[in-house]
């Protein structure tokens, strides 16, 4: 017979009603848990990616099903096991399901990395007892993550969750926290103002030998009956000095501690380590673990918040983002913005592609910004209706400069429209700006207007019959091409026509098919693909006096200069740029294009089906698995990518090429399946010159014909030179920052020029040339500063470049930065109950009950910053307390059919509180302020009686 709380499958199956108020959430969530989480093969270990995946996947499900009730639609759980696409589907954004994958990607890989870079600092793994060190690093992260998300630096905030997830996780296979006999995650791990538990003295012995292999009683009797804490001590050399006399090791063939007496180990990384026999236990301990710290962060920052900041949104990911000159000339353009801005916003709002955030960069000269980044149309549409174009001191502006910040906030894969009519003053800031191109793989679009470049320096505006220099246009060339972008040249009066290709951009599922340039030009055929998928093909080409025959995969053939055909639905010629919309029919298409002047071309379409990647490189250290890369891969050499696909469950990879931008070579990779849609691609050799990413599969490997092709609008290079340094550090305002890097060559050594320039323009100090000699490294350091007042939670790109004697060759690193201030409260703010009124009876539907109450964060708070409904149907309204900042007044009146209510209490800093209420309460019971960890604490507990009720092993 079951005692307490409990949950099983016909709870689950009825939506939990029969359960008392709380419980349906944690059960759901349990249930999902237990069925991602512990359903293991016997001889499988869990991992940190499918720990970390499956917290997220899990805790995101609870997310949509909790907006769902409180904006009262149904909610369809997907099927088990959860995938992104699924989730995705299921928290009705089906569009959102390559921006969560991405996200998710994102932070598995951030979390690997600390495997990989700190391998050997035992603060980020819990080990040689390093608790409070472990920590302060969880703690110090949540703090950056809460501020970043109130900030909606959603980027910056998935960075740190990323590195965070590994020592929390780490914790339950490191430490001896379930050989004691612990059955819940420890809550304390992710506060810092209490006792993390009674960890053992730095003198007191913690282990025996083990007995021969078997390591399962090797930890002494005394540290088990007292519940103290212990972890092993790891080291890859030998000396006795590493390990105190009595402790524990970690364990394992790498270890070289576990041959030192106590010999043995206690972790629990996988079946076949010391004290694998708890691996299972461990892993699941670390999903609800991970899960909790979502949980926090999410009562912090909200549903919809969260979900965005895991790449879920209403409507596209994708950003609206304008880049605009704002002198005198420009005052046509910012008309055509303004009209398309709000055609956008009109048509696209609370639809599916509807903009994730719109950002706006005005730049002229001699200033640039600032950045505008909101979620809010109306707030978008205010900005942008509020430009006004006025100044110019000469004939160039900061074009580059406005382009960088806006490519430093936008997220991956944007794109983004530069609309100027002069040429760029800040020519030095090219390469930085293609480097921020290829680690965002963001496409920009540049929309030069006029012949003419216009003379500012007089008292009123003249023109000069002057046309923008070749050198100038082939400055946003480079650009454009770099991004798989274009350069639209039209006439002011022109531009409204042009911008219909913001229209179609902001399309959630649209995806590149091919892309490819050729300056100078010539005659030359390219191939791309329509599948079943693909809807509205449509080919983009910018340049001047071309031709060009289409093919079709049936043989057909058309001219550009055939308007009878059949294969061609609708034309459009603007400037330099035309659109071509083409007849769905699927298979492989041809087109020949013949001119000798400079072109470019992008066939898109529309589809679910796309692909992700990142350029990895193997670990060299003790442990295996591979790292992200964020600089260029080497030239020359071996390499391999990571490549996941979206949008089907379905689909497989079958071919990954990296081709040739501006020839026909091209290297094809070797294809390893990695399990839930992710491929590891290895390269025999990376192209010396540069190229694009060019997938193919099935989309269904049942039906044939769902062959499909999408390419990268990105070009990428290569590099003989390496830049390393790390991105670990949260900057605090006014605080001098240091970034260590190394710069190597495998090329030619001597000196090398230096760059390091940030978003924000903080002031920073770095070395302007370092000699290196060819197969070494040299070392620098960028100091910067930001400045007091800094809000907390923005962030900063840092780009650190190296360029090789003469120019050949370069490589960069991009690093982002949290900025957040020192924070001294952690304590959750609390709740009183002063008032309550029930007339509730047999007959709940006729009658009320109404509470009112006091939320406080202390005397020493930082105030109480929201108060939202987290559980119940009424209706809660709040307001400030006469004469006290730090008291939040609460009223609440519900009927009495839904007797609960739970609110999140939230301050400033992101400490949440959880406050519950019933109709039975009184004004003198203990008031009811439940700690988000202890919820969580009961997900564990019933977790261990469903796995009993229900079989699960």
């Amino acid at each position: 017979m079951r005692s307490g709380p409990t949950c099983d499958a016909a709870d689950y199956l009825t939506g939990g009603e029969v359960m008392s108020s709380g419980l349906t959430a944690l059960c759901l969530l349990l249930l999902h848990t237990g069925a991602q989480g512990f359903g293991i093969l016997p001889g499988d270990s869990l991992s940190h990616l499918e720990i970390t995946e499956s917290a997220i996947l899990n805790v995101t499900v609870q997310v949509c099903r909790a907006l769902a009730q409180a904006e009262g639609t149904d909610f369809t759980p997907p099927p088990q096991p959860f995938t992104a696409e699924t989730v995705a589907v299921a928290c009705g954004a089906p569009q959102s399901s390559k921006s969560y994958r991405q996200a998710i990607q994102f932070i598995i890989l951030r979390n690997v990395r600390v495997d990989i870079r700190h391998a050997l600092n035992a603060s980020f793994h819990f080990d040689e007892e390093m608790f409070d060190q472990g920590r302060k690093i969880i703690t110090e992260g949540i703090v950056a993550v809460k501020a970043s998300n109130k900030q909606e630096n959603y980027e910056a905030a998935r960075q740190k969750i990323g590195e965070i997830f590994h020592p929390l996780q780490d914790f339950y296979s490191h430490s001896n926290w379930l050989e004691v006999g612990n059955t819940l995650p420890n809550p304390n791990l992710i506060r810092s103002d209490v006792s993390i538990g009674n960890v053992a003295d730095v003198s007191r012995a913690t282990c025996r030998n083990c007995d021969g292999d078997d390591c399962r009683n090797n930890i002494l009797e005394d540290i088990i009956e007292g519940k103290v804490l212990t972890s092993g001590y790891f080291g890859i050399v030998p000396i006795v000095s590493t390990k105190p006399r009595g402790k524990c090791s970690h364990g394992g063939g790498v270890d070289q501690t576990s041959t030192i007496e106590p010999t043995g180990g206690i972790n629990k990384d996988s079946f076949s380590a010391s004290h694998g026999h708890l691996h299972t236990a461990a892993a699941n301990m670390a999903i609800a673990a991970t899960s909790q710290l979502l949980e926090d962060i999410r009562g912090a920052a909200g549903d919809r918040p969260f979900l965005k900041m895991m790449g879920i949104s209403k409507g596209s990911s994708k950003a609206l983002c304008f880049v605009i000159d704002t002198t005198q000339s420009m005052s046509d353009d910012i008309a055509a913005v303004r009209t398309v801005t709000a055609s956008i916003i009109n048509s696209d709002v609370g639809t599916i592609d509807e903009p994730a955030v719109y950002i706006l960069v005005p730049f002229n000269d001699p200033d640039f910004g600032p950045l505008i980044k909101t979620t809010d149309p109306n707030v978008f549409k205010t900005v942008v209706n509020s430009l006004t174009a006025a100044g110019g001191g000469d004939d160039q502006e900061l074009s580059l400069s406005g382009l960088q910040l806006a490519l430093a906030a936008a997220p991956s894969n944007s794109e983004i429209f530069l609309f100027t009519d002069a040429p760029a003053k800040d020519k030095n800031l090219k390469s930085t700006v293609i480097a921020l191109i290829e680690r965002t793989q963001s496409v920009v679009i540049f929309m030069i207007t006029g012949s003419t470049v216009v003379n500012r320096r007089g008292r009123s505006v003249e023109q000069k019959q002057q046309k923008i220099s070749e050198a100038d246009a082939q400055l946003y060339r480079d650009v454009a091409q770099a991004s798989g972008g274009l350069v639209i040249e039209v006439a002011k009066s022109e531009l409204p026509l042009a911008t219909s290709i913001i229209a179609q951009s902001s399309n959630s599922s649209l995806v590149t098919l091919l892309q490819a340039a050729r300056s100078p030009g010539k005659t030359d055929t390219f191939s791309f693909r329509v599948d079943d998928t693909v809807i509205n093909p449509t080919v983009y080409i910018t340049g001047r006096s071309f031709n060009f025959t289409l093919t079709s995969p049936t043989g057909e053939s058309q001219q550009s200069t055939d308007t009878t055909g059949s294969l061609i639905t609708a034309s459009q010629s603007v400037g330099n740029f035309q659109t071509v919309q083409l007849k769905k029919i699927t298979g492989l298409w041809k087109m020949k294009m013949a001119s000798t002047n400079p072109y470019s071309l992008r066939v898109v379409g529309q589809s679910p089906i796309d692909f992700l990647f990142d350029f990895v490189e193997m670990s060299q250290g003790p442990f295996g698995g591979f790292d992200a890369l964020d600089t260029r891969p080497r030239a020359g050499v071996n390499g391999s990518l990571l490549v996941s696909l979206t949008g089907s469950d379905s689909a497989t990879l079958t071919e990954v090429a990296l081709v040739e931008s501006s020839g026909s070579e091209e290297i094809k990779g070797v294809v390893e399946a990695q399990g839930s849609g992710n491929f590891l691609v290895k390269i025999n050799r990376i192209p010396s010159v540069a190229f694009v990413v060019r997938v193919k599969g099935h989309g269904d490997i049942t039906i044939a014909s769902t062959v499909f092709q999408r390419q990268t609008p990105t070009n990428f290079r290569a590099s003989n030179l390496t830049i390393t340094a790390d991105s670990n550090a949260i900057l605090v305002p006014g605080t001098p920052f240091s970034v260590p890097f190394t710069v190597t060559t495998s090329g030619v050594g001597g000196n090398f020029t230096i760059r390091a320039t940030n978003s924000r323009g903080f002031d920073s100090t770095s070395p302007t040339r370092l000699f290196v000699e060819t197969g070494n490294s040299t070392n620098g350091t960028v100091t910067m500063s930001a400045p007091l007042n800094t809000p907390s939670g923005s962030d900063v790109t840092l780009a650190i470049e190296a360029e090789a004697p003469g120019g050949e060759d370069t490589n960069y690193i991009v690093l982002r930065f949290s900025i957040v201030n020192t924070v001294t409260d952690f304590i959750q703010p609390v709740c009183q109950l002063l008032s309550l009124e029930t007339n509730c009876s047999d007959i709940c539907s006729l009658e009320m009950w109404k509470f009112s109450a006091q939320a406080s964060d202390g005397d020493d708070g930082t105030g109480v910053d929201s108060v939202s409904l987290r559980r119940g149907n009424g209706t809660l309204n709040t307001s400030l307390a006469a004469g006290n900042e730090n008291i939040t007044l609460v009223s609440y009146s519900s009927s009495c059919c839904s007797p609960d209510m739970e609110m999140l209490v939230v301050d400033r800093v992101g400490n949440v509180g959880v406050c519950s209420y019933n109709f039975r309460d009184t004004p003198s019971s203990s008031t009811k302020v439940i700690p988000s960890f202890l919820l969580w604490l009961s997900i564990v507990v019933l977790g261990l009686r469903v796995q009993t009720e229900l079989g699960i092993q």
